[in-house]
C-alpha cells in the first residue's frame, strides 16, 4: 500500500490544509476519523453469519468475533497508547507519578476476574463506554482548537455550544442502556451485570431520567446547529463527526448480545485511535524531540507511513497472550470444574483488561493535550 493511502500516513500538512478547519486534510479527515463508521456494524454482521449461516454456538461466534476484533485493532490501539507514555523518556521523566500508579490496575483487575467477574466486567462496560465519549468529545475538542487558535483567531466557540456538543456526545450511549438496566436484562457475553447493579437502578425512572437528558440535549443540539448554518460559521467536519458519532451509538446497546454489538463501536473508535496517535508520534518526529525522547518509537517511525509503528503495537499483545495463558491454566487449578464459558472469559478478560484499563487511564491525561497537532499547523 503506497504512502499516500496507507492508514495511519502522516506526511507532511500542505499550506492550505493548514488553514482548513479539518484535522489535517479532507481526505484523511473523512477517511479515518468520520467515515470510519462504516466499520461499526461488521462485527455483529459477521457474528450473524456464525451463528445463521455456519450454525456456531452464539458463544463460539462472539468469541471468535472478540477475538479477531482485539488482534486486528482493538489490541494495537491500547497498546499504542504506550508508545506516547511509557515508552518516552520525556513523559515519563515529567509524569513519573502517573507510569508508577498505573502498576496497580494489573493488581485489581486480577483479583475481580477471580473473586467476582460480574463486577469487573461492569466496571469494565460503564468505562469503556465513558472512554469511547471521551474519544469524541476529544475529537470535537481538537476541531474547536484548530478553528479558534489556526484558522480564525479571535473567533468563539462559545462555552455554551462546547457543553451542548458534549451534552449530546456523552449522553447518546446511555437511554437504551437505561432501558436494559430497568428491565433487568443488561448482559455482556454470559455474564448478567444487572446481577451487581442495585435493584433502585432497575427500574422505568432511570430509562425515563436518561432519555429525558438525550433528547433535551440532541434539540438543543439541533437548534445550535441550525443557527451556526445561518451565521455561516459552522464547523461541518466537526458536525458531521458529531452528528454521525450520535445516530450511531443511540441504538448500540438495544442489541440483543451486547458483547459484540459494542465491538463495532470499539472498532472505529480503536481506527480513530490509531491514526491520531500515529499521527500525533510523527509530528513529534518532524517537528519535536522523538528520536531522544523514544529511540525506540523513531526507530519504528522511520517509515513515512505508519505501519512500522502498527507492528511495534501488534508485537506488544504478546504481553496480552502471556498473561491470557498463565491465567487459563491457574484458573483450572484455582476453581476446579468451572465452567466453559467463565473457564475462558476469565482468561480473556484479565489479558485484555489488565492492559486495556492502563491505556484508559492514561488517556484520561492524554485526552486533555488539545494543542498535540499544533507544530504541524505552524
Amino acid at each position: 500500500m503506497s504512502a499516500t493511502v496507507a492508514p495511519y500516513a502522516s506526511t507532511p500538512v500542505l499550506a492550505q490544509d493548514r488553514l482548513s478547519l479539518w484535522l489535517r486534510n479532507r481526505r484523511w479527515d473523512l477517511i479515518f476519523i468520520i467515515l470510519s463508521v462504516f466499520v461499526v456494524p461488521l462485527p455483529y454482521i459477521f457474528y450473524l453469519i456464525g451463528t445463521d449461516v455456519f450454525s456456531l454456538h452464539p458463544d463460539v461466534s462472539r468469541n471468535i468475533v472478540n477475538g479477531f476484533v482485539a488482534i486486528a485493532v482493538g489490541g494495537p490501539h491500547m497498546m499504542s497508547t504506550l508508545l506516547r507514555t511509557s515508552f518516552d523518556g520525556e513523559f515519563k521523566q515529567r509524569y513519573p507519578m502517573l507510569i508508577r500508579s498505573s502498576l496497580i490496575i494489573p493488581l485489581v483487575v486480577i483479583s475481580l476476574a477471580f473473586l467476582n467477574l460480574t463486577l469487573l466486567l461492569t466496571i469494565f462496560f460503564f468505562w469503556a463506554m465513558l472512554h469511547v465519549l471521551h474519544q469524541v468529545t476529544y475529537i470535537v475538542e481538537l476541531y474547536n482548537h484548530k478553528e479558534t487558535a489556526i484558522v480564525r483567531k479571535g473567533s468563539s466557540v462559545t462555552l455554551a455550544a462546547r457543553a451542548i456538543d458534549y451534552a449530546v456526545v456523552l449522553t447518546c450511549l446511555f437511554p437504551m442502556a437505561a432501558y436494559k438496566i430497568s428491565q433487568g436484562s443488561f448482559a455482556v457475553g454470559t455474564n448478567d451485570l444487572t446481577a451487581v447493579i442495585p435493584t433502585a437502578f432497575q427500574q422505568p425512572w432511570l430509562f425515563f431520567v436518561a432519555a429525558g437528558v438525550f433528547f433535551i440535549a440532541a434539540a438543543a443540539y439541533v437548534v445550535k446547529t441550525i443557527s451556526e448554518y445561518r451565521q455561516g460559521i459552522i464547523n461541518w467536519p466537526k458536525t458531521i463527526f458529531i452528528t454521525l458519532s450520535t445516530i450511531v451509538f443511540f441504538p448500540l446497546a438495544a442489541f440483543p448480545n451486547l458483547d459484540t454489538a459494542f465491538q463495532g463501536a470499539n472498532m472505529w473508535h480503536s481506527f480513530q485511535y490509531l491514526a491520531i496517535t500515529f499521527y500525533i508520534i510523527k509530528i513529534k518526529q518532524q517537528y519535536g524531540n522523538l528520536n531522544q525522547s523514544a529511540p525506540l518509537v523513531a526507530r519504528f517511525s522511520n517509515r513515512k507511513d505508519s505501519w512500522g509503528l502498527f507492528a511495534l503495537s501488534t508485537m506488544m499483545l504478546v504481553g496480552s497472550v502471556i498473561v491470557f495463558v498463565v491465567v487459563y491454566l491457574l484458573a483450572q487449578l484455582i476453581m476446579p470444574g468451572i465452567d466453559p464459558n467463565r473457564h475462558f472469559d476469565t482468561a480473556y478478560y484479565t489479558a485484555i483488561l489488565s492492559f486495556l484499563w492502563i491505556h484508559y487511564y492514561h488517556d484520561h491525561f492524554l485526552f486533555t493535550n488539545f494543542e498535540a497537532l499544533d507544530a504541524a499547523f505552524k
